[in-house]
This record gives structure tokens, sequence and C-alpha cells, in this order.
């Protein structure tokens, strides 16, 4: 398990009890309790694809808590994607 990075000290309550938690800790959690600001930080400092893969690993757990962030989740992943592409298209 990595050391977490700077970034999650912008982002304390993610993981409350344990400020030491990995970047995988924090992206998940933030992915349970999905909100686009939240997710658009992560996907712009780790890349999208860290996030829609621990995304793909945290529905291997069908529990209920997974079930109710699957909509929010998709349909966040999916406008980040869409405004990546926008960005890079005008670039």
């Amino acid at each position: 398990m990595s050391a977490p990075s700077e970034f999650w000290k912008g982002h304390r309550g993610l993981v409350w009890s344990n400020s030491a938690a990995s970047d995988s800790v924090h992206i998940r959690a933030a992915l349970v309790r999905p909100r686009f600001g939240l997710l658009l930080d992560i996907a712009l400092q780790f890349g999208l694809e860290r996030l829609r893969s621990e995304w793909k690993e945290l529905q291997e757990d069908e529990t209920r808590e997974i079930m109710r962030a699957r909509a929010p989740v998709e349909r966040i992943l999916e406008h980040i994607e869409k405004g990546f592409a926008l960005a890079a298209a005008r670039n």
C-alpha cells in the first residue's frame, strides 16, 4: 500500500478515521459518496483511468452502498470523460 499523496490534505474529511490511508482508499471513499467536483479533482490529479479502475474494483462487491452509488458515479465519469475529450479537441 502506498503512502497518501499531498493531494488529500485538501480533502481531509474523506477518510477521517485514517489520515494515513492510501490513495486507493481515498479514491474509493470518494466513489461511494460521489460528488462531481471531488471526482473531477481526483481525475485531474490521478487520471480518469485510475478513477475508472478503482470504480471497477469496488463494483466487485455488490453492496447496497455500491449499488446506490452506481448511477451517479457512471453519470459523473461519463461527463468528466466528455469534458476531457472536448478540452483535448480544443488543443
